[in-house]
């Protein structure tokens, strides 16, 4: 039953896209090193305010103490800063930037043209003369707009485009417009959006232009490669969602790849499901996170399902995919990377099947506990050993119970005596077996002393 609910909405997913969408992306992800609006996760090494050497250099952030962001400040390196001069984006402006040498305008930073830091579904910066419009199909204008307000209205328009310019104006259009559309530098568009400080929407005749399918609630993914976003993405999803993604790519297996990972907590939860079985496969939320690395999954068809509580607010997610051609591919997963086959029916992310090595792992640790066992039972009665010797000890016959094992004979019981300070030592005459009490130089040890001692000899 739950097999052909699933076949019958991968039927149904390509009649909820937008008219002239496309099944995939129109942005490859992996010509992108960015993968939030504001580029926020940039790791890369350009460290010129322009691409390929153009612009000015950037300055050491290790030697930037004067300023409020250095190395100093980011001790843990959670914003990127080091003992480098890349472009980073540590105070979660509208894009990456770095400080300059201080010119006499006063000037000491400046943001950085990154071509690759644009997160996959935005195609660019375009210019817009307005006669004709670079977006050809209806707009609008709001003094609320952020970038998801835009692909939100050009979505409910059946458009596959979205552009934002000036800060609060939004166009839609179909791919043919960009045909004509001319190019323009992306630190043109440098408008923060009305609606979102964190955001940039486009610039004065300038179009920032994103495909609509960047925090759809819904899809269908057949292209080799592409990116998922969480619903309402770039912007935080809202409570009560309930949105579902099917990928299909040609392959016989898939590897996904979690870029960003932010839910609100344990209630909202993103599920991974096979297709053909409808087995549930994974299961992550606010306090079960995915594995780093790629996540590779035996399966042809994947159904993916995110459903927030009526609280929920946070950034989201942005997965890769990509399609193995042969299931033997993901045979031997790179380093860093987790298989992953049906996971039990509630959801849990643990397996509780026996992993190779386990029973040696387990006698190793046993062995290990019994030699350090004896060991410290040997070093406490070397140590007693040693102060009985210091003190001349002697072993004479008594009236307890048996002490030190088994005696020919009938059995009897030892004492432990030493010798008084200052005192000497006697020793029993030799033969002497019978000898019915110690020197009168030595005196016994405490009751609670030869128990101790008695149990040492015991053990070993």
């Amino acid at each position: 039953m739950g097999t052909r609910v699933l076949q019958g909405f991968l039927l149904l997913l390509p009649l909820l896209q937008p008219r002239g969408a496309s099944a995939g992306s129109l942005h490859s992800p992996g010509l992108s090193e960015c993968f939030q609006v504001n580029g926020a996760d940039y790791r890369g090494h350009q460290n010129r305010t322009g691409p390929r050497g153009a612009g000015r250099p950037c300055l050491f952030w290790d030697q930037t103490q004067q300023h409020s962001y250095s190395s100093a400040s980011d001790p843990q390196g959670r914003w990127g800063l080091g003992a480098h001069n890349f472009c980073r984006n540590p105070d979660g402006d509208v894009q990456p930037w770095c400080y300059v040498a201080e010119t006499e305008e006063g000037i000491y930073w400046r943001y950085c043209d990154i071509p690759t830091c644009h997160m996959p579904g935005y195609l660019g910066c375009f210019v817009d003369s307005g006669a004709p419009p670079t977006l050809s199909g209806p707009s609008g204008t709001s003094t609320k707009l952020t970038v998801q307000v835009c692909l939100r209205f050009c979505r409910m328009k059946g458009y596959q485009l979205a552009g934002v310019e000036a800060g609060y104006a939004c166009f839609c259009g179909s791919e043919s417009d960009l045909a004509r559309g001319r190019l323009a530098p992306a630190t043109d568009c440098d408008q923060i959006c009305f609606g979102h400080p964190g955001q940039l929407c486009g610039g004065d005749g300038r179009l920032g232009i994103y495909e609509v399918s960047v925090g759809s609630c819904q899809g269908n993914w057949t292209a080799p490669q592409g990116v998922i976003y969480s619903p309402d993405f770039p912007d935080e999803y809202g409570p009560d969602r309930n949105c579902s993604w099917a990928l299909g790519p040609p392959g016989a297996a898939l590897e996904l790849t979690f870029r960003l990972f932010e839910l609100a907590d344990p209630r909202d939860r993103l599920e991974l499901r096979d297709v053909a079985s409808g087995s549930l496969l994974r299961a992550f939320d606010g306090t079960r996170p995915p594995p780093p690395g790629p996540l590779r999954l035996r399966v042809a068809a994947l159904l993916l399902t995110f459903r927030s509580d009526a609280r929920g607010h946070a950034q989201g997610f942005a997965l890769t995919y990509r399609g193995l051609q042969d299931a033997a591919e993901d045979a031997t997963p790179s380093k860093g990377s987790a298989q992953t086959t049906a996971a039990p029916s509630d959801g849990a992310n643990v397996s509780c099947s026996p992993r190779p090595g386990a029973p040696q792992a387990a006698l190793g640790a046993r062995v290990f506990s019994t030699v350090t066992a004896v060991s410290v039972l040997l070093l406490l009665l070397l140590s007693l050993l040693r102060l009985l010797r210091r003190r001349s000890c002697l072993l004479a016959p008594g009236k307890g119970p048996p002490a030190f094992g088994p005696s020919p004979g009938p059995r009897r019981s030892w004492a432990v005596w030493y010798r008084r300070p200052r005192g000497k030592a006697l020793p029993c005459p030799p033969g002497d077996s019978q000898a019915e009490g110690p020197a009168a130089s030595y005196r016994p040890l405490s009751a609670s002393s030869q128990s101790s001692l008695r149990s040492l000899i015991s053990a070993l």
